[in-house]
């Protein structure tokens, strides 16, 4: 299933994609898609029976926002120089243990909401990622195939990152990763059913039109099952919980000087194989 979130911000309500690009809603059935639901195996199935037998109405999607997929979300946890290509251009090498940090669940946007350059940046700089949603508690997960049964689904996720505030301010990555707008989600959290390899999957960005990155899952250092199982190990992961997995080569930090960091004015689409496609314009703050 693809579902998603539409309306005002604040305001959105539960949709549905179905198979034939006609938005649904859900808004009868459940109040919102968040962790409660994702770890709701009986109102998912009344989603999925709703839909296959045609009950869900259509709405109109002409000039409808698309919100966050998920709401309420616990904690946005983030994997740093998760490809091969991306530790390479960074000059970075592959790290033993998957690196950890972490953005606030209030720098989630919408997939096609405004992304606010900082005051006082100078390099504000791209990521599209894989983002992974738990749909159950997750504690010392043993396994790949236990790490992979936690997964509720898949979404597409920008990480905006500030460079000179994340390496050049002291401290740790944190004040680069979580300035306002900072990591767009979205168009829709696709089920898990639905993406049998996490591991196959192309992702692309492009910035006015020019593609800046164009990786592939099968590049990542630590796959998604290892990611979700060693991350359980330090933290419980909860429904609703998003892992941002990383991303490949081609950011603005990599490119050779001057460094193309995005300024006021700039778009960035992105996209990721059957997760869909994400358009951001950039202002200040």
């Amino acid at each position: 299933m693809k579902l998603l979130r539409v309306g005002t911000a604040g305001a959105e309500r539960p949709a549905l994609l179905d198979a034939e690009g006609v938005l649904r809603d859900l808004s009868g059935l459940v109040p919102d898609i968040d962790g409660a639901l994702l770890a709701d195996d009986a109102a998912l199935g009344r989603i999925r029976t709703a839909a296959a037998v045609g009950e869900l109405p259509a709405l109109d999607a002409a000039g409808l926002r698309i919100g966050p997929p998920l709401a309420r979300i616990g904690k946005v946890v983030c994997i740093g120089l998760n490809y091969h290509d991306h530790a390479a251009e960074t000059g970075a090498e592959a790290p033993a243990e998957p690196v950890i940090f972490f953005k606030a669940a209030d720098t989630v946007v919408g997939p096609h909401d405004t992304v606010l350059v900082p005051r006082g940046s100078e390099k504000t700089d791209w990521e599209v990622e894989l983002a992974v949603v738990i749909g159950r508690t997750a504690r010392y997960l043993g396994s790949h195939e236990e790490a992979l049964a936690h997964v509720a689904g898949y979404a597409v996720a920008h990480d905006v990152s500030e460079r000179a505030f994340q390496i050049e301010r002291g401290g740790t990555w944190d004040k680069g990763k979580n300035c306002e707008t900072f990591n767009p989600l979205g168009p829709w959290l696709v089920t898990s059913d639905e993406v049998p390899d996490p591991q196959a999957l192309g992702l692309k960005l492009w910035v006015n039109g020019e593609l800046k990155q164009d990786g592939n899952t099968s590049d990542q250092i630590f796959p998604v099952a290892e990611v979700v199982r060693y991350v359980s190990q330090f933290m419980t992961l909860y429904p609703g919980d998003v892992i941002n997995t990383g991303t490949p080569a081609g950011v603005a930090m990599g490119h050779p000087e001057p460094k193309p960091f995005l300024r006021a004015g700039d778009v960035v689409e992105l996209e990721i194989e059957g997760l869909g496609r994400q358009r951001q314009q950039l202002k200040d703050a």
